[in-house]
């Protein structure tokens, strides 16, 4: 089969196209062809060992997949050849077939293509679980998205609408807000030429219920300056690569509340409020929820499609198809 490799930690311009043995299934795993991968911001920070957690090299990234069962093992009953399914793996994702424990794929729900399905999951889920497990939103919040047009971003302005939230988007461009609006954003705010701080306390006339941050930087403590008293303000990751530091007097003087959010911990810690998020997703993709796809590339052109991602590029999910 053929996969990307990750032979040397560095930028996406180092990884390598390879041809490597069909990968064989255990006893407990099913091998699944790959029909599409989704490209996750964690995936950009593996390859260069900058995440929480090192993977030693040689690997084959990506983390999110769907695809039809080749093969199972002898102990596997819940999937069988030829079913369509989705699923994660934390590396493993950017090839031809990928071998993963049979209990971790899901049948592709209702409604989602293929594609879709690829990129449902990471994003989605850490969206839900964000606004709702997390961030506890209620009907009527003004909910502020930093890197709104991201694929974290996209999934939470169109689940905190679909919620009754009131959303604001915060982008970097008019073209990147006006895909916010599509998915239901009632305002948006270009960081690039406007004043964050003022133009959230302007919309919202109170501030902020509930602030979603998956970028960080120096926007985090300028949106926290507009979080109305009692806020919640859900630190979801570091896209922009700077982790911001909030001064403490702040948070007094707003009665806000910070919370951290990482889907591997918060499954450990709340698993009964993970599985009623991941049955009320289910339910909401029955009643037309899809992800945004905004760009696809193929296998050859995964370098090109994670320096995408880097640079800030997409409006929405990024696929790679083998």
């Amino acid at each position: 089969m053929r996969a990307v490799v990750c032979e040397q930690y560095g930028p996406p311009s180092q990884l390598r196209i390879k041809e490597l043995p069909d990968p064989v299934a255990g006893p407990d795993d099913a091998v699944v062809g790959i029909r599409a991968a989704a490209i996750n911001f964690p995936d950009l920070l593996i390859i260069e060992n900058l995440y929480q957690v090192s993977v030693p090299v040689p690997f084959i990234p990506g983390s999110e997949f769907a695809g039809e069962v080749l093969s199972v093992g002898a102990n596997v009953a819940n999937v069988r050849p030829g079913d369509l399914v989705m699923g994660g793996s934390f590396v493993g994702s950017f090839a031809e077939q990928i071998a993963v424990p049979a209990a971790s794929l899901k049948p592709i729900p209702s409604g989602l293509t293929l594609d879709q399905a690829a990129a449902f999951s990471v994003t989605y889920r850490t969206s839900y679980h964000a606004l709702v497990t997390i961030g506890e939103l209620q009907p009527d919040d003004w909910v502020v998205v930093l890197g709104a047009a991201g694929g974290v971003g996209t999934a939470a302005v169109d689940l905190a609408t679909r919620l009754g939230a009131k959303v604001i988007a915060v982008a970097s461009s008019s073209e990147r807000l006006e895909i916010c609006k599509q998915l239901g954003a009632v305002a948006g705010i270009n960081y690039t030429t406007e004043n964050l701080k003022d133009r959230i306390k302007a919309i919202t006339g109170k501030g902020a219920d509930l602030i979603i941050d998956p970028v960080g930087g120096p926007y985090a403590e300028e949106a926290f300056r507009a979080i109305a008293w009692g806020g919640r303000f859900v630190v979801v990751g570091f896209a922009q690569g700077d982790i911001p530091r909030i001064p403490l007097n702040l948070v007094l003087l707003k009665g806000g509340i910070i919370k951290g959010f990482e889907i591997r911990t918060v499954a450990e810690h709340l698993p009964g409020l993970v599985a009623a998020g991941d049955r009320a997703l289910d339910a909401m993709t029955a009643q037309g929820l899809v992800p945004h796809v905004s760009d696809i590339f193929t296998l050859e052109q995964a370098r090109e499609a994670l320096q995408f991602i880097a640079d800030r590029k997409s409006t929405g999910k990024v696929l790679i198809k083998p």
